[in-house]
């Protein structure tokens, strides 16, 4: 069953009104959905519906709730993911990953040692970020859609960052702390988790040493380096397994 995303506001009474141009030629062009088919319509806060549609207009389709459920699929832990900026197409492939994997929201740091450059034109990638993490939350079922945050320094980062129960900073140099050991010495189950990971060539050693001396656990991934593009999506399945499975 094809699931969308629709604003609170879109929900009336007995009704779902689903207005995104690119939604209704989904369904009506790509799907071939018309009166009388399911479709399963999350409202991006709280709860996912199934509906059937009863009519479509020139700007809308409108479909009958039929059953309404808090979301099913949807982790508790809200993990951000503080992804210094890669090189090329890579981005775009740890977003999805990671969306696929739970993750809350993504924000691009720049970096000592990132090598893309703002030109001031950063916001169209932002854009396209969005859009992959808008079509990967659809495959997976999810109840929301992560957010793709406006790019910050490694300056800002440190000040965001204070806001999280967790602060997780996988790093190439840990040789004594596991992820594994890190998680398991919990003892309160935090509800707001910051993976920060590097950009090709990692942190430099000054910005490690800041992120611990700002209270990042430094935690090793296991014997091997990872790519900045396969950390991520590691730490977040080690975190999933440990405290959310």
């Amino acid at each position: 069953m094809s699931r969308f995303f629709v604003d609170a506001k879109a929900i009336l009474d007995n009704s779902i009104r689903i207005t995104d141009a690119d939604d209704r030629k989904h369904i009506l062009k790509v799907l071939r959905l018309g009166i009388g088919d399911i479709i399963s319509v999350s409202d991006s806060a709280e709860f996912e519906y199934k509906a059937e549609i009863i009519s479509s207009e020139k700007d809308f389709i409108e479909a009958k709730i039929l059953d309404k459920q808090k979301f099913a699929g949807e982790p508790e832990l809200k993990i951000t993911l503080f992804q210094g900026i890669p090189k090329k197409g890579k981005m775009e492939t740890i977003i999805q990953k990671t969306v696929e994997l739970g993750v809350f929201s993504v924000v691009p740091v720049f970096t000592d040692r990132t090598v893309v450059i703002d030109h001031g034109n950063f916001n169209k990638k932002i854009e396209r970020w969005q859009k992959i993490s808008d079509e990967a939350v659809k495959q997976c079922r999810r109840g929301i859609i992560p957010q793709i945050r406006q790019q910050i320094s490694f300056k800002e980062m440190l000040e965001v960052i204070t806001n999280y129960d967790l602060i997780l900073f996988p790093y190439e140099n840990e040789k004594n702390l596991t992820i594994k050991s890190c998680l398991r010495m919990i003892t309160e189950k935090p509800k707001d988790i910051a993976v920060i990971i590097g950009p090709e060539g990692g942190f430099s050693d000054n910005e490690a040493n800041i992120l611990i001396k700002n209270g990042a656990c430094s935690v090793s991934l296991g014997k091997t380096v990872l790519r900045t593009e396969t950390a991520g999506m590691a730490a977040i399945a080690m975190i999933m397994y440990e405290l959310e499975l």
